[in-house]
């Protein structure tokens, strides 16, 4: 089959050509896949019309149901080419179990806790479509490549099941005498005894995956019997056999409590994802560590990285583009890799063969891969843009270099270097200038800022620059000016959209601000008692008048 669909010739819903074949499973075979109209890669799944159990149409419809959710890949195409059912589908990064080969089949507990948000993220959006997975495994999660290098993606629905109605609402009927559906190592113990699967044993599985991560091995694995039923029996027997405790022994008590939780569920009752999602949440700051997306195998990229660069150029290596942006930035595969073979290389989650290509010349007071100079913080920490350091000159006792004395200045007699009257006018020519662009570019600036602002926080956390600091509070100011503008617009548009209607939104009604209560001068008293006097006077007349 591979020979057949990847002739030059064979082309899938007439833009993607076959590449090569990255890998398999019992329905068919993944191949790498090439839009030949703009040459973007895509993954490729391939099965035969006369499979024995054709699953890849019903996995289709279940991604459809499933698109727009975090971590769930986008599909492209789904269609019978020639004697093939095709499934065109984004191109993601290794395995985790790719990615725990490649960490000496160990990850720190760093990493695990990290991996264990994720993975009860993904589970929990595919129990709200209705739908269970029945196969969770670290074959079936995998990284996202370029800018979605550090979010976990779940694939392989061909085993999923509907475990309720979307209207009704009601759940699937509790049976027994069902065969064993899904990889026996991870599968749960009502599995295990026939029990018809539900939400509940797809959070177990996962709870024998983080511990798989976390010892290297599971004490049902290896062993050894004649027939594929009977190894299910031992490792059923084995499961079961194995208390919680001495599975979690040498662990944190949280993994304990999730298995303990998880087997206690009832058949149709609905985990408390945020209530697992918050033990390995408190977990992880109770370690101090920071969520910083630094995975184990991101350390070994980098240090792959600087290794093979540092031989090439005969020095070392700074890691601090990879420590801020990751290892699929374009500015460090530009620094440290081919950018053609990048995304190949996730696939199939080798390591990659670094080459020296010279880093893109930049302008004096400006450091690559993060512009220009903050001459502020130069001034205060004494770093000239070409690395040197730059000499101070002598002051008098109560200044700071660069800023002068409280009182006097040594620039002159002014109380500071920057008046405020000119702070509030460059806000103000900011703010105009913002007002007459189109709501469209205002939106995307946020959005880039927004995405500058998360990036100055992992530099700032993974040790950054000093100025970065300065760089965040810039952000968040110029952020807080484009809502302030925005929403001005938005109400300004709404007065002259309601200028001549009487009703109006709540927000354009003008203020009804009560007065504060005060003491009545012994006048005003005089006067309200003489207005009480003469309504008391009218009123009972007019009630008499009423009740007749």
């Amino acid at each position: 089959m591979s020979s057949a669909v990847t002739r030059p010739d064979f082309i899938v819903g007439g833009k993607y050509r076959l590449v090569r074949k990255i890998g398999s499973g019992s329905f068919g075979d993944i191949y790498l896949g090439i839009n030949i109209t703009n040459g973007e890669e895509v993954a490729v799944k391939v099965e035969s019309v006369k499979a024995r159990h054709p699953q890849l149409l019903y996995e289709s419809k279940v991604y459809k149901i499933l698109q727009g959710g975090v971590g769930i890949p986008h599909i492209r195409w789904y269609g019978l080419e020639r004697e093939y059912n095709i499934l065109v589908m984004d191109l993601l990064g290794p395995s985790l179990e790719d990615l725990f080969n490649f960490c000496a089949r160990r990850f720190t507990m760093k990493t695990v806790l990290m991996l264990a948000d994720q993975m009860i993220g993904r589970i929990q959006y595919v129990h709200s479509k209705n739908f269970i997975h029945r196969d969770i495994k670290p074959d079936n999660y995998l990284m996202g490549i370029g800018r979605h290098c550090n979010k976990l993606f779940l694939i392989d629905f061909g085993l999923a099941k509907k475990f309720r109605e979307s209207r009704t609402r009601c759940h699937i009927p509790y049976r027994e005498d069902k065969n064993l559906t899904g990889t026996a190592r991870y599968a749960s113990i009502n599995a295990h005894l026939g029990i018809e699967q539900s939400r509940r044993d797809d959070m177990e599985s996962l709870g024998y995956v983080l511990m798989y991560f976390n010892r290297g091995t599971l004490p049902w694995q290896g062993l050894k019997a004649a027939t594929k039923k009977q190894k299910y029996e031992k490792i059923s027997e084995k499961k079961m056999s194995t208390p919680v405790e001495i599975l979690c022994k040498g662990y944190p008590a949280e993994f304990a409590m999730y298995l303990n939780y998880t087997r206690g569920l009832r058949f149709d009752e609905a985990p408390d994802y945020m209530y697992l999602r918050q033990l390995f949440r408190i977990l992880f700051r109770t370690l101090n560590h920071q969520y910083d997306y630094i995975f184990d195998w991101t350390m070994l990229k980098q240090k792959a990285a600087a290794s093979a660069q540092a031989a090439d150029t005969g020095r070392q290596v700074p890691t601090s583009l990879l420590r801020v942006f990751g290892p699929r930035h374009p500015e460090v595969q530009q620094a440290h890799a081919p950018r053609t073979d990048c995304r190949l290389v996730a696939a199939t989650g080798a390591a990659p063969q670094a080459a020296h290509v010279p880093p893109p010349a930049h302008a004096p007071g400006t450091t690559p891969g993060y512009g220009t100079i903050s001459y502020r913080v130069m001034a205060a920490t004494g770093v000239h843009p070409q690395g040197k350091p730059q000499r101070q000159p002598a002051h008098a006792h109560g200044t700071t270099h660069g800023y002068g004395t409280t009182a006097q200045c040594r620039f002159g007699p002014s109380s500071s270097t920057h008046s405020p009257p000119k702070n509030q006018i460059m806000a103000k020519l900011k703010c105009r200038d913002l007002k007459q662009k189109k709501k469209e570019e205002l939106q995307k600036q946020l959005e880039e800022l927004k995405q500058e602002l998360m990036t100055l926080r992992v530099a700032k956390v993974t040790g950054g620059a000093a100025s970065k600091l300065t760089k965040i509070r810039k952000v968040r100011k110029d952020i807080a000016r484009l809502y302030i503008v925005m929403n001005t617009v938005t109400k300004e548009n709404l007065r002259k959209l309601y200028a001549r209607k009487k009703l109006k939104p709540l927000d354009l009604r003008p203020k009804q601000t009560r007065a504060m209560r005060r003491r009545l001068t012994p006048f005003e008293q005089n006067i309200k008692g003489r207005k009480e006097q003469r309504r008391m006077r009218i009123y009972p007349s007019r009630k008499f008048a009423l009740k007749a």
